[in-house]
């Protein structure tokens, strides 16, 4: 596994652990079921806080990208699956409140494209 962390970037140092990581798995570089450091381990690799790893780790469980056993340790999870189960949850959840909120679907749409637009900008400018 190859992160890095620059730490003249804007981004802070556990989101950039937490989207190099995500990435990797995205792409099959970190196999499913891979082990990941221990987060004092990589804490220690990368010269940071314990605290900042772990927080990388507790998104990158939060969105699905691995998953936590206990004494087996932080293992990549089947990302594809998960990623994309989460996604239509959230637009589920979205298209649910833009609804009750009266907002017409053309609308809610636009709202979706200027924010995918946006998100996808930023990532395209740090990368």
């Amino acid at each position: 596994m190859q992160l890095s962390v620059d730490p003249a970037s804007a981004t802070p140092p556990y989101e950039q652990i937490r989207a190099q990581i995500a990435e990797q798995a995205r792409t099959g570089e970190l196999a499913t079921g891979l082990r990941l450091p221990t987060v004092r381990a990589l804490a220690e690799t990368l010269g940071l806080a314990a605290g900042t790893v772990a927080r990388a780790y507790r998104e990158l469980e939060a969105d699905g990208v691995v998953e936590t056993h206990g004494r087996r340790g932080t293992l990549i999870a089947a990302v594809g699956d998960s990623a994309h189960r989460l996604a239509a949850a959230a637009a589920a959840e979205y298209a649910e409140r833009v609804r009750r909120l009266g907002v017409p679907p053309e609308d809610a749409l636009a709202a979706v494209d200027g924010a995918l637009r946006v998100a996808y900008r930023d990532d395209a400018a740090e990368g």
